[in-house]
């Protein structure tokens, strides 16, 4: 497989960030790709929060959001996506399918032995890593879950997810600085840069371009009878305590989307909703942190 690998200068000095990487080079499914996760605080901590990222961005999302954790005496750990972050970047956009991701997903957690996991999981954190817990039920004890969405191609799309598919079609060398300040704008200039450090040439954005293709449009698309399962499985299994977070300027997984994703997360308390916060929530993300460690702290137990 055709692959590029960002160069390390690319993350020197991203302000906000000076997580040490740590790297996986053998997984099953994905021979000879480099994946790159945060893995912060003690390794035998009662819990670890397993913090997923989306489209376009990368485990720097979550830097506001690991120093709270990790501050509590708890394990962080942020995997890259393939095609993400400081992990590899398969050239070809055929490479990458929603089954490519979860397996390497769940292949990562097998690996590193990860257990009494918090799910943290927002855009295509979520379309993956909500269907991650019925595979392995007893390794997961709680959900955090902000502006996402399960793709069980068996309802419409909204059009706020049309019209960013779209603009995405129209944009393969997308201005991923350009597009985080203006949807988040209280970053400064040199924060929406970082979240383009991995990216130095269009070349290196197939898995941003595929992502917004991947999302299951029809019954039969890749990863819709997963998500079908995994909606079941949220609605009927599920048994550990929950917190849901709303970023309420979100014009694509916003308040609608939402409402209807609690709904199907069985005991889901009433969602804290965030007013000034946009798609990408983990920037309004110290507060959302704290709601979770208090949120999530009561019953241990994972699902049934």
């Amino acid at each position: 497989m055709d692959t590029l690998r960002t160069p390390d200068s690319r993350f020197d000095n991203l302000p906000g960030y000076d997580f040490a990487p740590h790297y996986c080079e053998d997984l099953p499914s994905t021979p000879g790709l480099r994946v790159h996760y945060l893995d912060e605080g003690p390794r035998d901590a009662e819990v670890t929060w397993l913090c997923l990222h989306g489209q376009p961005t990368w485990s720097y999302l979550y830097r506001r959001m690991i120093p709270v954790f990790v501050a509590a005496g708890q394990r962080v750990v942020a995997p890259d996506f393939l095609g993400f972050g400081r992990s590899d970047k398969p050239l070809h956009e055929a490479a990458y399918s929603f089954d490519f991701h979860r397996q390497m997903l769940i292949e990562l957690v097998d690996r590193l032995a990860l257990e009494r996991i918090r799910l943290v999981c927002q855009d295509w954190g979520g379309l993956i890593g909500l269907t991650l817990p019925m595979a392995a039920p007893q390794r997961y004890a709680g959900l955090l879950v902000m502006n996402t969405a399960l793709g069980t191609g068996d309802l419409p799309l909204g059009d706020g997810f049309l019209a960013w598919r779209a603009y995405a079609r129209s944009q393969p060398d997308l201005d991923i600085a350009a597009l985080m300040k203006r949807s988040t704008p209280h970053l400064s200039i040199a924060e929406a840069q970082a979240y383009a450090a991995p990216f130095p040439d269009v070349r290196y954005k197939a898995g941003v371009r595929r992502f917004p293709e991947l999302v299951p449009d029809h019954p039969e698309a890749g990863g819709a009878a997963i998500s079908r399962a995994a909606r079941d499985w949220w609605r009927a299994s599920w048994s550990g305590p929950s917190l849901m977070a709303i970023g309420m300027q979100d014009p694509v997984l916003g308040p609608p989307a939402m409402r209807y994703l609690h709904q199907q997360i069985r005991h889901c308390p009433p969602p804290l909703e965030l007013a000034e916060a946009g798609h990408f929530v983990q920037e309004w993300g110290e507060p959302v942190a704290r709601a979770a460690l208090v949120a999530l702290s009561g019953r241990s137990g994972a699902a049934g």
